[in-house]
C-alpha cells in the first residue's frame, strides 16, 4: 500500500520530522537534492553509454537552475551546486526578490556565494540541455502571473531535458489543475510520497516520468494520523482471495447476473465471463428469451434464467434464482423499461445477498428518487443493511447525486465518501482515475489503467470482476479496490499488446486469463 499526500498532508509530515524527531531542514533538504542530482547523473551516463559506438560524444549538459524563493527553489540551487561539482556547466537564476527567500534558501545562496557561484536575477537569452524546475512546490494555491509565466513559458519553450523539483511548477499540489499555466517537465523526482496532483489529471500528463525518492520523511512523520488516501503499486500481490484445495464450484461462490435486454446481450456475455474469470464457481444470467442463443454459443458455462414478459412466472424464476445465488449483480445493458424497474424492485426489497449495482440500475435509481431513498434507509440500519457496491461513472454519478458531470468531477473524492458514508457501501467513482470510497472514510485511488479502457462495455467487465471477488467472499470495499486494480491491470496488458487505440472489452476478459497466473506468482 502507498499514500498519496495532499500538500497539507506533506508539510504536516515534514515539519513533525523536523520539530518532533529532530531532523534538520538542511539535512532533508540536501538528501532531495542529492536524489535529483543523481538521477540526471544517472541519465547522462547512460546517454554516454548508448552515443559510445559512434565517438566521442560532446558533454552537451548546458544546466540551468530556475529556483523560486521558497524551499522548493533551495532544493533547486543545492542541485545545480552537486551538478557543477560533477562536472555539470550550470547556471543558476533566482526568480523573485531575495527577500523574500526562506532560511533554507537564503542559507543556499550563502553557500553558492561563498563557493564562487554567481546567481544571476533574469533569465539569460541562452540555450540549455537540462533546465532543473524550483520554481514552486506544492504549496501554490493561485494562478501562476507576471514574470513567472514569463519563466514558464521561457522553460517550455527550450528544447531541453526538463527535471521538476517535486511538482512541476504551476501545478496545484492537490487537484493536479493547472494555475494559469505550467512547466511540462520530462521527470518529476518527488519526494518520500507521491502528491495528488502528480497523480490526478491533467497533472499526471505534465509531470511526465514520475519518480519517487527516499530521502529520510517516515511514515512515523504523520504521528499517528495517516493520509486518508491509498493506493496499490506492483509489489502489492496478496490480495486475492484465498482458495480452498478441497474446494468445488460452489465453494468459490454463485453469482446472479441481472443483465442484458433485447438487443443487448453482448454487456450479459462480457460481464458473466468476467464474473467467472476471477474464480467464481459459477453463474447464472437472467436475461430476455431474445439473448439466449447468443449466450450459450459465447459462453456455455453460464446458466440462463430467461423471460418473454415479466410475468407472474417470470416474478417467481427470479426469486428462485435469487435464492441460489450468493452474490447478486445487476445493470450491465439492463435497459430503464418498465420490467427492468419492476426487476430491480424485487432485487432490493426481497433479498439480502452482496448486491453489485451497475449501468442502468443506478440510472433507475437516480429516476425513481423513492427506491433511492428507501435503499439507502435501509443501509443505514444495521439490521437492514447489506454488503454493496456501486460502480458509477461521472454522469451516472451527476444522475444520482443531482449535480452537473463537471461538479462531479471537481470534488469527485469528497462526493465518493459522502456517498460511500450515506449507502453504507463501497462507492466506485469510475474515470482515468477511479475512486473507491468506504463508510469508515477510506479511499483508494486506482492507478492502473489507459485511455484505451475508455471502450464500449469496459464497465461490464469490471462488474463481472466485483461479483466474481464478492462471491469468493471479499468484503465489499476490499473486492471493490481489487477489482478496480485487476480491472486497469487488464487494460494495461492489452494496451502493450494492441496499443490503446486497439483495445476492446473482450480484451479485458481475455488478459484476466494471463495475469492471475502472473500476480499468484509474485504473491509471498
Amino acid at each position: 500500500m502507498e499514500y498519496l499526500v495532499t500538500s497539507a498532508e506533506m508539510k504536516r509530515c515534514d515539519g513533525n520530522t523536523i520539530e518532533h524527531f529532530g531532523m534538520p531542514s538542511m539535512v532533508l533538504m540536501e538528501r532531495a537534492a542529492l536524489a535529483c542530482a543523481e538521477e540526471l547523473i544517472a541519465r547522462d551516463k547512460k546517454l554516454k553509454e548508448a552515443m559510445r559506438p559512434f565517438g566521442p560524444v560532446p558533454p552537451a549538459n548546458r544546466t540551468l537552475v530556475a529556483a523560486g524563493t521558497g524551499n522548493n527553489g533551495g532544493d533547486g540551487l543545492a542541485i545545480g551546486r552537486l551538478l557543477s561539482q560533477a562536472g555539470f556547466p550550470v547556471d543558476f537564476v533566482l526568480l523573485g526578490k531575495e527577500e523574500k527567500c526562506s532560511a533554507e534558501t537564503a542559507a543556499q545562496l550563502k553557500i553558492l556565494e561563498n563557493y564562487g557561484y554567481r546567481v544571476m536575477r533574469k533569465l539569460p537569452e541562452r540555450e540549455y540541455d537540462i533546465i532543473i524546475d524550483s520554481i514552486f512546490g506544492i504549496g501554490l494555491t493561485r494562478p501562476v502571473e507576471g514574470s513567472f509565466a514569463e519563466a514558464v513559458e521561457y522553460i517550455n519553450a527550450q528544447d531541453a531535458y526538463v527535471l521538476s523539483v517535486d511538482i512541476p511548477s504551476g501545478i496545484h499540489g492537490d487537484t493536479g489543475e493547472v494555475m494559469g499555466c505550467a512547466v511540462q517537465a520530462d521527470v518529476t523526482v518527488t519526494f518520500e510520497f507521491r502528491k495528488l496532483g502528480l497523480v490526478l489529471y491533467p497533472g499526471a500528463r505534465y509531470a511526465g516520468k514520475v519518480i519517487c525518492a527516499d530521502i529520510g520523511i517516515t511514515q512515523e512523520g504523520f504521528l499517528g494520523e495517516y493520509p486518508r488516501i491509498f493506493t496499490w503499486n506492483k509489489e502489492d500481490r496478496g490480495f486475492l482471495p484465498v482458495r480452498l484445495q478441497e474446494g468445488n464450484k460452489g465453494t468459490f461462490g454463485k453469482v446472479l447476473l441481472i443483465a442484458g435486454s433485447r438487443g443487448m446481450a453482448g454487456a450479459c456475455e462480457l460481464s458473466a465471463a468476467a464474473v467467472l474469470k476471477s474464480g467464481a464457481g459459477m453463474v447464472r444470467a437472467v436475461t430476455p428469451e431474445s439473448n439466449r442463443v447468443i449466450m450459450q454459443t459465447a459462453l456455455p458455462e453460464a446458466m440462463l434464467t430467461t423471460y418473454e414478459e415479466w410475468t407472474p412466472q417470470a416474478e417467481e424464476k427470479l426469486r428462485e434464482a435469487c435464492a441460489w445465488a450468493n452474490v447478486i449483480a445487476i445493470g450491465p445493458g439492463f435497459g430503464k423499461s418498465p420490467e427492468a424497474l419492476r426487476i430491480l424492485e424485487a432485487v432490493l426489497k426481497q433479498t439480502m445477498q452482496p448486491l453489485i449495482i451497475d449501468a442502468d440500475a443506478l440510472n433507475l435509481l437516480a429516476e425513481h428518487r423513492e427506491l433511492l431513498d428507501e435503499l439507502i434507509q435501509r443501509q443505514q440500519e444495521p439490521e437492514t443493511r447489506r454488503e454493496l457496491i456501486l460502480t458509477p461513472h461521472p454522469g451516472e454519478f451527476g444522475r444520482l447525486a443531482e449535480k452537473k458531470t463537471d461538479e462531479i468531477q471537481k470534488e469527485a473524492a469528497a462526493l465518493t465518501l459522502e456517498w460511500a458514508a450515506r449507502l453504507q457501501a463501497a462507492f466506485v467513482c469510475k474515470g482515468a482515475r477511479t475512486l473507491v470510497g468506504s463508510p469508515e472514510g477510506r479511499l483508494y485511488m486506482n492507478l492502473t489503467g489507459n485511455s484505451g479502457m475508455a471502450t464500449a462495455g469496459s464497465g461490464d467487465v469490471l462488474t463481472g470482476i466485483l461479483a466474481g471477488l464478492s462471491a469468493q467472499g471479499m468484503h465489499a470495499f476490499d473486492a471493490a479496490c481489487a477489482g478496480v486494480y485487476l480491472h486497469g491491470m487488464a487494460g494495461d496488458r492489452a494496451a502493450h499488446k494492441k496499443s490503446e487505440y486497439g483495445v476492446t472489452a473482450g480484451d479485458l476478459t481475455l488478459e484476466l486469463e494471463s495475469l492471475f497466473p502472473e500476480l499468484l506468482k509474485k504473491t509471498p
